[in-house]
């Protein structure tokens, strides 16, 4: 079962298999940082142009669910329980594109986006907004996400989907260079 975790573990690009040394957890670095919000911003776009043109009413069902546990995690300070409401939040956006591969392509970029998220939402980063005023945020954006995506607003959809992760880049650049 070990094996099987750190091969799985591997194929998702949190560790790195060294022949005759073993595993080490991949660093959060720079470059890979960089390039996986380009990839989120490529992915989630994609996924806002396609979601809007799709039937999504069982996807926001499971996205209330989502923002809810999302909701439940803040209110307990659940730092873990919080990465991965807002992982199963995003995954079900995902999904409301009907695209297999865009959803297999966001899961992949967010298995880095979730160790960042650890990073984002278990920490006071940024002085002029406090953790409690990012959380807010996050609230914000997602009920905004599933209002325009109800409308059918992609224009709205895909600024509120920037915004949202323009913080939250923000917030990863701050942690990174401080």
């Amino acid at each position: 079962p070990i094996r099987e975790a750190l091969l799985r573990l591997s194929s998702d690009l949190m560790v790195q298999s060294h022949p005759n040394k073993g595993f080490v957890v991949s660093p959060i670095t720079l470059q890979n940082t960089k390039a996986v919000f380009e990839a989120l911003r490529i992915l989630e776009l994609g996924v806002a142009e396609l979601a809007v043109r799709q039937e999504v009413d069982a996807c926001l069902s499971l996205m209330v669910k989502a923002k809810e546990a999302v909701n439940s995690a803040i209110a307990r300070m659940d730092v873990l329980g919080l990465v991965e409401a807002n992982h199963d939040f995003h995954m079900q956006f995902a999904r409301c594109s009907s695209n297999t591969y865009l959803v297999r392509g966001l899961y992949e970029a967010r298995c880095e986006i979730n160790r960042l998220a650890f990073l984002s939402y278990g920490n006071e980063i940024d002085p002029s907004k406090s953790l409690h005023d990012h959380y807010e945020s996050v609230i914000r954006q997602h009920k905004a996400v599933m209002t325009f995506l109800r409308e059918r607003n992609e224009t709205r959809l895909r600024e509120t989907l920037r915004e949202h992760m323009q913080d939250f880049q923000q917030r990863i650049i701050l942690y990174l260079t401080s």
